[in-house]
């Protein structure tokens, strides 16, 4: 029970972490290109994580975990940041939610098939109803999108789950923080030879907000948010955990509320009750 409830309380706070993602992402690519800040998040997560890997002499991982990790690198290294990033130049924030519902979904389809979960059938049922819920309240507020950036945030959201599977279950062995750590660096070359490639012609014209916005996605969402998802992910399990990821585009609702100062409608309360219940249901069944 401890370790249940201490991977369900580390996967709320990854989400948390995670929920600033895509508006820092939709504020940095309006200065930034999008293949410059998916390398640059990259590359500077990357020489943090092997900071803490070799401060604390952590050991290389084997050749077969070689295979899991270039998929956690393909998964949300590289795939997730670039695909999203070239999204968002087609479609709001606020439309990218409709997507970002799918993806608890996803993540317990790759639970079952990578990681060897086996949910009961009423845990589909909430999880299923779950991300309708989230998807309709997204829709509602969607000022629509465009048929490129929804199938970018498709093949997004399918990377993405993939790579959250695969780390968690590679996290059993190597620990949460060190599987994305590795993962990272296993990039870093690609990465930043992509950088360095694409690098802003023009300084002066990036501003402050884009600044804190690759800031954001290098630091938190590219490792500290992973540090605690992982680790949620392989003690509360995969499928379970992973439902987690429907309370996320509220959380970025609120503290747009918060810091933006903008409303909260009754919709917005009445979908978050309705994706608490699913949460709850989907953990029972888990």
């Amino acid at each position: 029970m401890e370790r249940t409830t201490a991977g369900w309380g580390n996967g709320l706070m990854g989400v948390i972490i995670f929920s600033g993602s895509l508006p820092a992402t939709r504020v940095a690519v309006l200065d930034f290109s999008p293949l410059f800040l998916t390398s640059a998040r990259a590359a500077i997560a990357a020489l943090l994580g092997a900071v803490f890997l070799f401060a604390f002499r952590q050991a290389r991982p084997g050749r077969r975990d070689a295979f899991s990790l270039a998929i956690v690198a393909l998964g949300v290294v590289i795939g997730f940041p670039l695909l999203t990033g070239l999204a968002l130049q087609h479609v709001t924030a606020a439309h990218s939610i409709v997507f970002i519902g799918l993806l608890p979904l996803a993540t317990a389809i790759f639970g079952v098939l990578r990681g060897g979960e086996q949910p009961q059938p009423a845990f589909w049922l909430f999880s299923i109803v779950g991300a309708a819920t989230v998807a309709g309240f997204a829709l509602s507020r969607s000022d629509g999108g465009s048929l490129v950036g929804d199938f970018l945030m498709i093949a997004a959201i399918l990377l993405c789950g993939l790579g959250y599977a695969e780390g968690a279950t590679l996290s059993r062995r190597l620990g949460g923080w060190q599987v994305i750590s590795w993962a990272l660096l296993l990039s870093l070359p690609l990465m930043a030879a992509i950088a360095l490639f694409t690098l802003p012609q023009n300084w002066d014209g990036v501003g402050a907000s884009a600044w804190i916005g690759l800031a954001y996605v290098s630091i938190f969402s590219m490792l500290v948010g992973f540090v605690f998802w992982y680790r949620g992910l392989a003690l509360g399990g995969i499928a379970g955990v992973g439902q987690l990821q429907l309370l996320q585009p509220f959380f970025g609702l609120t503290l747009a509320a918060v810091f933006l100062h903008e409303p909260i409608t009754w919709t917005m309360m009445a979908s978050t009750i309705v994706v608490v219940l699913c949460v709850a249901g989907a953990k029972r069944f888990a």
